[in-house]
């Protein structure tokens, strides 16, 4: 089968041909049907050197997939062969305490390695997918898994990210989304669907972005800048939000953040940009909580796949066959995707 794959570290991926694996006891096969191109996965090919707990390559990347069961190995049930379903993609160790609980993301074995992140697994960028456990597999329902396949990530990062600070939005609260891409996107969505009285802000470089965004369901949409700053303090009386979300994560964006934050509210580093949050006795205001969330639980991903059902979330999608891979990540890395790049092995 074909396989677009890291090769090696500060070099271009590659397609190439390698065996199509078989299912064992407990796997799965995936017929991949798309697999999206993130910006971590930019950032993987721009490191200099293996990256902490990654594998040497070559390994196929795609860590965002969706498809039909193509075969189940021994011992498997719940599926059938053609059963549309979307991928989990951070792989726990399912035994310490942390994946007990249902969060396998923050796996105290693993590290949250999953399908195409190098963790010794290969991704979803290729004709077929090996799934180590039936549990990763979530049922799809009607949704086209082409269409689906970025709600692994960007859907449920986003989630995860939203509702852990649902306790401080309701009538009156105000969130901030800095970084109106992809994710960004999904994030000013799932903020109307989880807190609809919450006003919603979206802060971007890009105007076409902020268009977007405002489709999405954005109250306000504001260019970047000094005056984006001072247009937030207005609106929340001089305050700040009681929530900033910063999709980006460098330098400009996290001093941002910090500056329309408010007391006792939450910003949340959500982008892996490599900035470094400013920190001192008043920056961020006082007991405001710094977080950095990494994807979601399973849980939240059924979530995520119902509110999508619900027609309540959608992601703007581009499709890109397996072979224009290269092509889609140049596009992704320029800021020339408006939602995100899914690569489709099969036609």
């Amino acid at each position: 089968m074909r396989a677009f794959q890291l090769v090696g570290w500060l070099q271009s991926p590659e397609l190439r041909e390698v065996p199509v694996p078989e299912p064992g006891p407990g796997q799965v096969l995936v017929k991949v049907a798309g697999a999206g191109a993130c910006h971590s996965d930019l950032h993987i090919m721009q490191a200099p050197a293996p990256l902490p707990g990654f594998t040497t390559p070559p390994f196929t990347l795609g860590h965002e997939n969706a498809g039909w069961v193509e075969r189940l190995g021994p011992g498997v049930t719940g599926f059938e062969p053609g059963d549309p379903v979307i991928v989990y993609g951070s792989w726990g160790c399912g035994i310490c305490a942390n994946c007990r609980q249902g969060q396998e993301n923050y796996c105290q074995k693993r590290a949250g390695e999953g399908p195409g992140l190098g963790g010794g697994h290969d991704g979803g960028m290729a004709e077929y997918l090996l799934v180590p456990a039936a549990r990763y597999l979530i049922p799809l329902g009607a949704l086209d898994p082409r269409q689906a396949a970025p709600l692994s990530d960007a859907g449920l990062t986003s989630y995860h990210a939203v509702k852990r600070s649902l306790h401080l939005l309701g009538p009156g609260s105000t969130a901030v989304v800095i970084g109106a891409g992809g994710l960004g996107q999904m994030t000013i969505q799932i903020l109307r669907a989880l807190s609809a009285a919450t006003t919603v802000v979206a802060v971007d470089t890009d105007a076409g972005k902020l268009e977007t965004a405002t489709r999405m369901g954005a109250d306000e949409a504001l260019l970047s800048g000094d005056e984006a700053i001072a247009r937030i303090k207005d609106m929340t009386g001089q305050q700040g939000a009681q929530l900033v979300l910063d999709m980006v994560g460098i330098d400009p964006t996290l001093r941002m953040a910090a500056q329309v934050a408010r007391m006792l509210g939450h910003l949340t580093i959500v982008g892996l940009g490599g900035g470094a949050l400013p920190v001192d006795f008043s920056s961020p205001p006082h007991e405001c909580s710094v977080a950095s969330p990494y994807w979601g639980s399973l849980a939240e991903l059924m979530d995520v796949i119902t509110l999508a059902q619900q027609d309540k979330i959608r992601m703007l999608v581009e499709h890109f066959p397996l072979q224009c891979a290269n092509e889609a990540y140049q596009l992704l890395h320029d800021g020339r995707i408006q939602g995100r790049a899914v690569i489709t092995p099969h036609p």
